[in-house]
């Protein structure tokens, strides 16, 4: 993974991710799908750090997939993710932070999201994460581990192998009725989501790193 910008980075390349996400996935092991598309897009060169005090989850799916996209330099690149989706997901005092490096005269540029800071939690419907690293206390409820990918939802409309992907319906997946996540610290490549409601939302872009969420 190439995701440095040398010295002869352009304006346009300075492109920041607008749309907040936050993981949960367990730490109990992924089997990564050969050869899986993770989401129906292709991703940015940027991973990007989403810090969160809870996040609760209903209908909580996961599975190994792969995103395919292009570094800042334009050059193509793989990176392996665990997939985790939820019918719904309230999330509570979310933070999240974006870095491109060597803008122009600027030097590193941090962007920084904030939402569900105040008495309203950030709200999810539909909501698929795909994420590389994951730091949290974990509580699952009625888990089952070890589920092929392909049957990962139990009824119709309920989460499963993400739309317009082709992750191997073979693979290793697991799902819970509910999920609670405390402590959150994760890195992600991209969130899709149905219905995203972002109270109290602030954001803002600070030189250097400092402003990173973790």
């Amino acid at each position: 993974m190439k995701s440095q910008v040398r010295g002869g980075t352009r304006w346009k390349r300075f492109a920041v991710v607008m749309v907040p996400s936050v993981a949960a996935t367990a730490a109990i092991g992924v089997g990564l799908a050969q050869g899986a598309l993770a989401a129906s897009f292709s991703i940015s060169g940027q991973e990007f750090k989403v810090k969160t005090d809870s996040l609760v989850g209903n209908d909580f799916v996961q599975y190994g997939s792969v995103n395919v996209g292009k570094d800042l330099e334009g050059k193509d690149f793989a990176a392996p993710v665990a997939v985790s989706g939820f019918s719904e997901a309230w999330i509570t005092n979310m933070c999240q932070s974006v870095v491109t490096p060597n803008v122009p005269f600027v030097g590193d540029v941090t962007l920084q999201l904030t939402a569900g800071t105040g008495k309203d939690k950030v709200y999810a419907k539909n909501i698929y994460l795909d994420v590389s690293q994951l730091k949290t206390d974990a509580e699952f409820t009625n888990i089952d581990i070890g589920v092929a990918a392909g049957n990962l939802a139990k009824a119709p409309g309920k989460p499963g192998i993400q739309p317009n992907t082709k992750a191997n319906p073979y693979g290793f997946g697991q799902r819970a009725e509910v999920a609670k996540l405390s402590n959150v610290e994760q890195k992600a490549w991209a969130t899709t989501a149905g219905t995203f409601k972002l109270p109290d939302l602030s954001l803002s872009l600070h030189r250097g790193k400092s402003a990173e969420c973790f």
